[in-house]
């Protein structure tokens, strides 16, 4: 009796570890297919980062592209490059490259004479000053005397700093009287990648890491070199070192993705690790290995459970040919059912499958739909308190070096409200971005408008505009968000300097206030050319705008008028009798507050 009842058991587990075995090569194609599966989502992502690199680097680089020929027509300078002897003229014209660097942004502006010496420089006055030295041994001016646009990127023999060198030829008829350069400073653009597992890699045309998100990648070259490219590497001086030593990359370890710039001969790079692939194709082999291991188990129960079932009818003979009739009829029946219920769910986990595919894409189209949206948004209502920062960072150092320790730490003081503020436009945007709806409060206009002026009293200053205010001496007590409401008149005092600076003096803007019978209106003229029938049209809608690419991207009215609507107010536009154009921003009367903050001081 033993050995009926043991032989079948040895034989049934041993067909488990048979079909465990003809079962274990599908994890195979199952590790192929999460391999190539997570290797194209990760492909996707870096390709879009690396797109979004690359569009910021060209933006960089081609916003300095034509100042040089521009710059060369200026008269101060064309006089240094006449009468280099002259000292009034080259303070004049180092002052002048100084206040153009400091709107511009460059990181140096110099002009040089046909031998290459430097008359005049942005950083005349520091202790790094390129004036006297001479650079006729950069491509760059060789280029610019030949007639071309001078391109370069190298590291700054006198400051020890990368840069991009923009260069252009001031002529007189076809004579060269001179070149002036433009250096653009990289280094932002490494901070831009924040600490993420992927790497960053730009190299130039020899081969070598000018731009990296690794610190020690910097100057090595990513190739050999051969004789011609090192010759120009000893005669240029691109880099701290001639011979730029080996990047040693396990390219085994690594998923890169490379795009060449045509217009600087660089190839930008994303580096990958390998293991952001390989640790969830390994998760998604483990749960294959585990859904198979429950299956076996499971098998080995139903084969269990059945054994003990023959066992107990097998005790009289007569009813177990009974019971087996019945259990083959029943079991026919079973598993013609199991045939079907398989049938069926393999059927729902392909449409299931089906289904979260189709959502995964619609969510990620959705991501990349908002992504320029918010990224753009974002960027233009804080340019208005980066400018603001700026400007109170440059006085600080100026106050430090007269040794005005307690109005530098005042400056310092603004900064720090500023990015507070900066905080709460972004955590505005975002409560809008979800369609959040905040209870309105109680704010007092005037000193709203006070602050929205000093965020501007810098632009207000360089236009020379006249402000002409019409607002009574008692607060005026408004239904609206405070940072909203700031946010509105910040981006409406901005479109008005942007329309008086083309136009000659005099340049007013006129602040009034009238009460309604269901609140305030506060009415924001200038003298500027007012809008056209176009623009009173459209004025409304996003990203249209009558600016260039580089002076806005048509965001800001949009973005005032959802506020004044989500605020429970109206925004109109309208030109005015006499000229320019009439802005009303209709508030709802609120109830006077206790406390308020007092009005930044708008002559600082």
């Amino acid at each position: 009796m033993t050995s009926p009842t043991r032989t079948p058991k040895r034989l049934r587990w041993r067909s488990l570890v048979i079909l465990a075995l003809l079962l274990t090569p599908l994890l195979w194609p199952l590790q192929q297919l999460a391999q190539r599966y997570y290797s194209g989502v990760l492909a996707e992502q870096n390709r879009q980062t690396l797109d979004l690199y690359v569009a910021n680097l060209l933006g960089t680089l081609r916003r300095y592209e034509i100042l040089p020929q521009i710059l060369g027509d200026l008269p101060d300078l064309r006089r240094v490059l006449e009468a280099p002897d002259d000292g009034q003229a080259l303070n004049s014209a180092n002052r002048l490259l100084q206040r153009i660097r400091e709107q511009t942004g460059a990181d140096v502006i110099y002009l040089m004479a046909p031998s290459g010496n430097t008359l005049a420089t942005s950083n005349w006055d520091q202790e790094d000053s390129f004036v006297a030295r001479n650079f006729a041994f950069r491509p760059y001016f060789r280029e610019a005397i030949a007639g071309r646009v001078g391109r370069f990127f190298g590291l700054g023999t006198t400051s020890g700093k990368r840069g991009y060198y923009f260069a252009a030829a001031v002529r007189d008829g076809e004579r060269n009287l001179g070149a002036l350069v433009v250096k653009v400073d990289l280094d932002h653009t490494e901070t831009l990648w924040g600490n993420t597992p992927e790497q960053l890699l730009v190299t130039d045309a020899n081969g070598v890491v000018i731009l990296t998100s690794r610190s020690d990648w910097r100057f090595h070259a990513s190739r050999p070199l051969d004789a011609a490219e090192r010759a120009a590497i000893a005669a240029n001086i691109p880099y701290p070192t001639q011979s730029p030593p080996p990047l040693r990359l396990e390219e085994s370890a690594w998923i890169r993705q490379d795009r060449t710039l045509e217009e600087t001969g660089w190839t930008v790079s994303i580096l990958a690790p390998r293991a952001l692939v390989d640790r969830p194709v390994r998760t998604a082999v483990a749960i294959g290995g585990g859904a198979l291991l429950v299956l076996l188990l499971l098998l080995g129960l139903m084969m269990m459970r059945r054994r003990h079932y023959l066992e107990r009818i097998a005790l009289d003979t007569r009813a177990r040919q009974e019971l087996e009739q019945r259990v083959q009829a029943r079991t026919q029946d079973l598993e013609l059912l199991n045939s079907r219920l398989k049938q069926e769910v393999l059927e729902r986990e392909h449409a299931q499958q089906e289904l979260v595919r189709a959502q995964d894409e619609l969510v990620q189209a959705g991501k990349l739909s908002a992504l320029g949206t918010m990224s753009a948004s974002i960027s233009h209502e804080l340019n208005q308190p980066l400018a603001a920062i700026r400007s109170y960072a440059d006085n600080a150092g100026v106050l430090l070096d007269h040794g005005r320790t307690d109005d530098a730490r005042g400056n310092l003081k603004l900064i720090s409200q500023l990015t507070e503020r900066m905080a709460s436009i972004i955590a505005h945007l975002r409560a809008f971005a979800r369609r959040d709806r905040h209870a309105p409060e109680s704010v007092a206009l005037q000193p709203a408008i006070d602050d929205a002026l000093s965020l501007l009293v810098k632009r207000r200053r360089t236009l020379d505009v006249e402000l002409i205010r019409d607002l009574p001496d008692a607060n005026l007590w408004v239904q609206a968000g405070e940072t909203r409401l700031r946010q509105v008149l910040g981006n409406l005092l901005a479109n008005a300097f942007d329309a008086l600076a083309e136009r000659p003096q005099p340049r007013r803007i006129w602040i009034s206030t009238e009460l309604t019978a269901d609140g305030v209106d506060l009415h924001l003229r200038d003298n500027g050319p007012g809008f056209s029938q176009d623009a009173l049209m459209r004025a409304r809608e996003p990203f249209f705008t009558t600016k260039t690419s580089a002076q806005g991207l048509g965001l800001g009215l949009a973005i005032c008028d959802a506020l004044m609507r989500a605020l429970g107010g109206e925004l109109l536009f309208a030109n005015h009798p006499e000229g320019g154009a009439l802005l009303t921003l209709r508030l709802r009367a609120g109830a006077p507050g206790v406390n308020t903050q007092p009005s930044e001081d708008l002559a600082q």
